[in-house]
C-alpha cells in the first residue's frame, strides 16, 4: 500500500503531466491554424498555375498519359509522415494505405523506390516490408516547408535521371480539426489533358487570356511551379493533419489524466483522513490510559 508521501509525489507528477499536455495542445492548435492558412493560400496559387497551364496548352493537341500495365515502368513515391509520436494512428493508417496502393507493384516483382518524410513513417514502412531509400526530416514550421520541398525536388530529379517515369505522393489530407484521410496524388507523368480540359470552363474575367513569351519557356516555368506547389501543398496538409491528430490525442490524454488525478486526489484525502483519525484515536487512547492510571493511583 502506498504511503501518503508516495501519493503526494504521484499527484505532483500528474500536475506536471497536465501542464505538459496543455502546452502541447496549445502548440498543436496554433500549428493547425498556420498550416490551414498555408493550404488555403496554396489553393489560390495552385489555381493560378493551373489556369496558366491551360492557356499555354491552348491550341496544342495533348493526350492523356498512356495507361501502363502495373509493374511495367519504374515507380517511386514520397510518403509524408511524422518525426514524433503522440498523434494516434496517423502513421499506421497512411502506411497501411501505401501498402495497399503499392501492393500490386510488389506482387508484379517491381520494388518501388520510397522516400519517407519523417523517421516514424520510415519505421512503419519498413515494418510493412518496404525498403526506404532515404528519410527526410519533417519541417518544424510552415516557414521551413520551402527548403524541404527543394530537397524533395532534387531527389525527384535524381529519380528521373535514373529512369523513373512515375512518381506519386502519399499523405494524410486535412479535412478539419482532428479529421484526415489518407490520399494519393500522382506527380509524374503530368496529365496535360486535364489542364487542356479547363478550356470548357468559363474564363474568370472578360479579357481573353494570352501570353507573349515563348511557349516552351513559359510551359517549363509553369511546370516548375506546378511541381513545387503540389509538393508544398501535400506537405502542408500532412502537417495540418498531424497536428490535428496530436490535438485529439492530447485531449484524450488530458481527460484520462483528469480522471486518474481525481481518483488519486480522493485516495490521498481518504488516506490522510484515516491517518488523522488514527492519530486522534491514539491521542484519545493515551488520554484515557493516563486518566485510568491516575484513578488507580488515587
Amino acid at each position: 500500500m502506498e504511503t501518503l508521501e508516495q501519493l503526494r509525489r504521484h499527484l505532483d507528477t500528474f500536475d506536471d503531466l497536465r501542464g505538459l499536455v496543455r502546452t502541447m495542445k496549445a502548440m498543436a492548435a496554433v500549428s493547425i491554424h498556420q498550416h490551414e492558412q498555408a493550404v488555403r493560400a496554396l489553393s489560390v496559387y495552385w489555381r493560378t498555375v493551373e489556369l496558366g497551364l491551360n492557356v499555354v496548352l491552348r491550341d496544342v493537341p495533348v493526350h492523356p498519359p498512356p495507361v501502363r500495365r502495373r509493374g511495367a515502368a519504374p515507380l517511386a513515391a514520397v510518403v509524408f509522415g511524422t518525426d514524433h509520436g503522440m498523434c494516434g494512428r496517423f502513421n499506421d493508417e497512411l502506411a497501411d494505405h501505401v501498402a495497399h496502393a503499392l501492393g500490386p507493384e510488389r506482387r508484379a516483382g517491381v520494388a518501388p523506390r520510397l522516400l519517407a518524410v519523417g523517421a516514424r513513417m520510415a519505421t512503419h514502412l519498413e515494418q510493412s516490408g518496404f525498403e526506404i531509400e532515404s528519410t527526410h526530416a519533417v519541417p518544424a514550421a510552415t516557414a521551413h516547408i520551402t527548403a524541404a520541398v527543394r530537397r524533395l525536388l532534387l531527389a525527384i530529379d535524381a529519380w528521373q535521371a535514373d529512369g523513373i517515369e512515375r512518381v506519386s505522393l502519399f499523405f494524410n489530407r486535412h479535412l478539419s480539426t482532428g479529421r484526415y484521410e489518407p490520399a494519393t496524388l500522382r506527380l509524374l507523368p503530368v496529365d496535360f489533358a486535364r489542364f487542356a480540359a479547363l478550356e470548357r470552363e468559363p474564363w474568370e474575367s472578360q479579357r481573353l487570356p494570352t501570353f507573349s513569351m515563348g511557349r516552351g519557356a513559359l510551359l517549363a516555368a509553369l511546370l516548375r511551379q506546378y511541381f513545387f506547389v503540389t509538393i508544398f501543398r501535400s506537405c502542408a496538409e500532412s502537417l495540418a493533419s498531424e497536428n490535428g491528430a496530436r490535438l485529439v490525442a492530447m485531449q484524450a490524454a488530458e481527460k484520462n489524466l483528469d480522471e486518474r488525478g481525481d481518483e488519486l486526489t480522493a485516495e490521498f484525502r481518504r488516506r490522510r483522513q484515516d491517518a488523522i483519525t488514527s492519530e486522534l484515536l491514539d491521542v484519545v487512547s493515551g488520554y484515557e490510559a493516563a486518566l485510568s492510571a491516575t484513578a488507580e493511583a488515587v
